[in-house]
């Protein structure tokens, strides 16, 4: 990039879209932490405030507005993830409504978007659920094994994935799978194709889903395909092509989920602070302590530098310009900074810390899936050592 195109670039400062703030901060006093202790308990999907932020229109923010849609800036809708987190809710529940369709609206057809993207924006349709991840690839996505057969106008659809999230409360899924095997292709990102799944009426037709146990309540699961049959009139995008498809929304979906780091990192700081000003051992408040003090103000100042990287990134990815560095930077910092104020605040609450009804354990065990998901840390890390500094790939 070159300055001169880095100049039509605006990066805010400050508090930005207060409007906005201010409409998701009436909605989650709504949902106060008792009601998210007791979806914890209950492992239970909080359809309450999925569907509060969906008929506020904040899930449409990046539909564009020919479509129902907000047609907001990628930082708006981070404001939003972020605003939610700051005061003590969920977004996880939801967000994917806010990215997922991102595949649909840049690589759909015509028909597609006009059949899909109105009845997303109004949240009559749910599309919550990106099937990628697979039990034995993980990251290395070009060697998944679940496989498209084209049968007439249908493909044929058999394989597993696993660790797909809000499957059970979506009514659409979009799909990664191989089309043509990998040995069959010139390179192993062809041959990839994006299928757009009802699931409503998958889900016993071919198509199981079951719940998994996890260490936290985001609602995932693992699918089992035997014989699915999906319309091919139900591709997304060009045959063998679904790997550039889902790429360039990676940008975008890292950008998001790092203002939910951002949301909660500020979250654990001023429950930190507040805490540490209020407790009294030895006859005097433990935030006086530096032991107790430092690691709070410390977390603070990563918070600070996360959020200036991810302001960056938001205004790259809204001027149109590459922003995979920052993007991926930003994730690392966010996540790190939220990781960092969330064991200051555990460490700060002491054996409190552990009680449910302080909420600390609650959102210390939400806030460390950031550095595994979407995006581990480590493959950020090889990331900009072989796209930015240009040493020879690690892996």
């Amino acid at each position: 990039m070159t300055t001169e195109t880095l100049d039509n670039v605006h990066v805010p400062l400050g508090e930005d879209y207060p409007e906005i703030r201010e409409g998701v901060r009436r909605i989650c006093a709504d949902f106060p932490n008792a009601y998210w202790r007791d979806i914890d308990k209950r492992e239970a999907y909080p359809a309450e405030f999925v569907q509060a932020m969906s008929d506020a229109g904040y899930l449409a923010s990046l539909i564009p507005e020919e479509y129902g849609g907000a047609g907001l800036p990628m930082r708006a809708a981070g404001v939003i993830l972020q605003e939610c987190h700051e005061n003590g809710c969920y977004a996880a529940a939801a967000h994917a409504q806010m990215y997922t369709m991102g595949t649909l609206l840049r690589h759909g057809s015509p028909e597609q978007k006009a059949q899909y993207l109105p009845k997303i924006a109004s949240g009559e349709l749910r599309l919550q659920a990106f099937g990628v991840t697979e039990p034995t690839t993980g990251t290395d996505t070009t060697k998944l094994k679940t496989r498209a057969v084209r049968d007439g106008d249908h493909y044929v659809v058999t394989g597993q994935k696993v660790w797909i999230s809000r499957a059970e409360h979506s009514d659409l899924l979009l799909l990664l799978c191989r089309t043509t095997p990998v040995d069959q292709v010139a390179k192993k990102t062809d041959g990839l194709s994006v299928l757009l799944v009802d699931l409503r009426e998958a889900r016993g037709h071919g198509l199981e889903i079951r719940k998994l146990d996890a260490m936290i309540n985001h609602n995932t699961t693992e699918l089992f395909f035997d014989g699915l049959r999906v319309p091919a009139a139900n591709l997304i995008g060009p045959e063998g092509k679904g790997f550039r498809c889902i790429l360039d929304g990676m940008n975008a979906e890292r950008i998001l989920v790092s203002h939910e780091s951002l949301g909660d990192a500020r979250w654990f700081i001023k429950t930190a602070s507040k805490y540490a000003s209020e407790r009294i051992v030895f006859d005097r408040p433990i935030g006086q302590n530096q032991g107790v003090q430092f690691p709070i103000a410390r977390a603070y100042a990563e918070t600070q530098g996360a959020e200036m990287m991810l302001r960056k990134a938001a205004a790259l990815f809204e001027a149109g310009l590459p922003c995979g560095e920052d993007a991926n930077i930003a994730k690392l910092l966010a996540s790190e900074a939220a990781w960092h104020a969330a064991e200051a605040c555990m460490q700060t609450h002491g054996g409190f810390g552990y009680a449910r009804e302080y909420d600390v354990e609650r959102r210390w065990r939400e806030s460390r899936i950031q550095q595994i998901a979407p995006i581990s840390t480590n493959l950020v890390l090889a990331y900009i050592g072989e796209h930015v500094l240009g040493m020879p790939r690690s892996y």
